[in-house]
């Protein structure tokens, strides 16, 4: 709990000073202290800059802290522009559910149906595969191909097309497996559907009606504005700015290449938490489709890496103690974005950053500001216990893959120890990963963690396909036992 706040006997918060301001519940904002506590956190944890915004009861109320680039100088502030990575998903989300709304498209009809050339490199799953198993990361496809298919409007069409020969992570609807690739599809029929662009359809189809003119998708767009530079280097040093600002192609558009600020951000969540409203009364989508968003399609094994809980139709889900919730995470070339959102309690928080340490930045700020709006509290984060458990191996020992990913794990010095190496089409990709791992449950390891996304410890989980096939989680990704 803040020091300078305390619960009045009606469970709301009272204040030992009369600062910030008053939302129509009778909230208090108090936003002098979290400006405060932004800032202390983000130099705490060496985040070069962040902003942050805060929805609450339909207001959105915008704060900022630190630099957009270590070598300029540039301040950040509220109005800047950050990349969002996969918090596009969101937006690719709302956009098919828009067309589910018109009565375009059937969720549970074959994607092909839409795109007839959509093929991958497993025949039945191609038949088979389902746009409502694309929103919740059912569909088996990886979420690692990385093609850059120019920057031409054709670009969505061509990364489709050059997909078609690539491996599944497991088979159609028998467990999450996060896809980066199964959005891109996704993007392509938004295309085909609007016989418009992705990034087209985007503007005219959310940003405009939403008035987002601080969200874009394309550099020269970024221009115009005060952009976020992403930053790199050693978790508890002052990090440096990154080699380039954008790696991503255009076509990564539907999956990862929104930028834009926190209140933009928010301001979406805000049409999420209205009914599918705009400002100005217009529907944007039915309250139908607000509501299956939002509805579990799958429980996650992997509780930790993004908190999830469970997965909708595009949102992540949480479940805070009983309270639920939604929203999701993203990650650029040193740029992280979270978003927790609240529904019950019509709150939402939105934090962009360009480096450092962000997890932790996150963890701490998010959860105190939960408590003081929600009166939510975020899990503790994931580590092992003082006294890991004694924990039978056997079962767990053996080789499992993924779509590029080869995953050995084997018994050494009494000790659970991990082989993690890119093969195939992804053989050049990285050297191979080795770590020994801490029981933390028969099922759940830890693993050293790096980056400012993966905070101290990395997750390992150990779990089962539906169709009785084990498989192990590292990072979202469900990787079937094959030896």
């Amino acid at each position: 709990m803040p020091k300078d706040l305390s619960w009045d006997a009606q469970g709301n918060w009272a204040a030992k000073g009369d600062w910030g301001a008053v939302d129509s519940t009778g909230r208090e904002l108090y936003l002098d202290h979290w400006q405060a506590r932004l800032d202390r956190l983000r130099v705490a944890h060496h985040v070069p800059g962040a902003t942050l915004a805060v929805l609450v009861d339909g207001q959105v109320h915008d704060l900022a802290s630190g630099v957009l680039h270590r070598g300029t100088g540039v301040d950040a502030t509220p109005d800047s522009v950050f990349q969002l990575g996969s918090l596009a998903k969101v937006y690719t989300a709302t956009l098919i559910m828009q067309l589910v709304d018109s009565g375009d498209l059937d969720l549970d009809a074959p994607v092909r149906e839409v795109l007839p050339d959509f093929a991958v490199a497993d025949e039945e799953a191609t038949r088979t595969i389902t746009t409502r198993q694309l929103l919740s990361h059912t569909s088996g496809l990886t979420c690692d191909f990385t093609y850059d298919s120019g920057r031409g409007d054709d670009c969505l069409a061509r990364y489709v097309e050059a997909a078609k020969d690539v491996g599944l992570d497991c088979p159609p609807g028998t467990a999450v497996s996060y896809s980066s690739l199964g959005y891109n599809v996704l993007g392509r029929i938004i295309e085909v559907l609007t016989e418009k662009t992705w990034d087209e359809a985007l503007k005219e189809r959310l940003l405009v009606p939403l008035g987002l003119t601080g969200t874009m998708t394309l550099p020269e767009e970024a221009l115009a504005h005060r952009t976020a530079m992403g930053h790199l280097g050693e978790l508890g040093e002052d990090p440096d700015p990154a080699p380039a600002w954008d790696l991503m192609p255009r076509s990564a558009g539907p999956y990862g290449r929104v930028l834009a600020t926190a209140g933009d951000v928010a301001r979406l969540v805000g049409m999420h938490l209205e009914g599918g409203k705009a400002p100005d009364g217009t529907v944007l989508l039915s309250p139908g489709s607000i509501a299956a968003m939002q509805r579990r399609e799958v429980d996650v094994p992997d509780k930790w890496t993004v908190s999830a809980d469970g997965w909708g139709l595009g949102w992540t889900l949480y479940d805070w103690s009983g309270t639920p919730g939604f929203g999701h995470d993203g990650a650029s070339i040193g740029q992280y974005g979270f978003l927790r959102v609240v529904p019950s309690a019509g709150v939402a928080l939105v934090l962009l950053t360009n480096g450092g340490d962000a997890r932790q930045l996150y963890a701490e700020l998010f959860d105190e500001l939960l408590q003081a709006l929600a009166q939510v509290r975020m899990p503790a984060p994931f580590a092992p216990p003082p006294q890991p458990p004694a924990v039978d191996l056997a079962p767990l020992l053996g080789t499992y893959k993924r779509e590029g990913v080869l995953i050995t794990i084997a018994e050494k010095d009494g000790a659970a120890h991990l082989v993690y190496e890119f093969v195939d089409g992804m053989k050049d990709f990285s050297p191979p990963l080795e770590m020994d791992l801490v029981p933390v449950s028969p099922t759940v390891f830890a693993g050293p963690g790096s980056g400012a996304y993966s905070a101290d410890w990395m997750p390992v989980v150990f779990s089962t396909l539906a169709d009785g096939t084990a498989c192990v989680y590292i990072g979202m990704r469900a990787a079937p036992k094959v030896a």
